[in-house]
């Protein structure tokens, strides 16, 4: 790992359910991970980049409408102009779902769940470049 994981935490809203029983389309996931991709990047080079696309992505367990979920990305290789990255996406609370509770009642999880997990390659072109933004990630 080159620097530090950069961390997003965010509660998946009723608006990012899209199958039925509140299921979110895995394609949220994604988007996350674009976020987490673009931070590292201005960390690193102070631009935003391009993502140019994922090598792998593995969908682990489902995610639902109600539940906060953390995005966790680092580095693993920084070329003269891409970065190759690992994410993650853990479920740390979820709603309960019991009938016999609130539709409001929730769980912090013990151990919080993988979702998913996905590597890809962004890249900022030399000429937007503007030299490392955070130390924490020399290489």
């Amino acid at each position: 790992m080159i620097g530090e994981k950069v961390v997003l935490r965010v509660r998946m809203g009723a608006g990012d359910a899209h199958y039925a029983g509140e299921l979110v389309n895995g394609s949220r996931l994604l988007d996350f991970w674009g976020d987490v991709v673009t931070e590292l990047c201005i960390r690193v080079h102070g631009d935003e980049s391009l993502f140019v696309g994922y090598d792998n992505v593995q969908f682990l367990a489902p995610v639902y409408a109600g539940d906060f979920m953390e995005y966790v990305g680092w580095i693993e290789k920084i070329g003269n102009t891409s970065l190759k990255c690992h994410f993650e996406a853990y479920k740390y609370i979820r709603l309960t779902r019991n009938p016999n509770e609130a539709n409001s009642a929730a769980e912090v999880l013990k151990e919080p769940i993988l979702c998913g997990k996905a590597t890809g390659t962004a890249v900022v072109k030399k000429e937007c470049q503007r030299g490392l933004q955070d130390p924490k990630f020399a290489h």
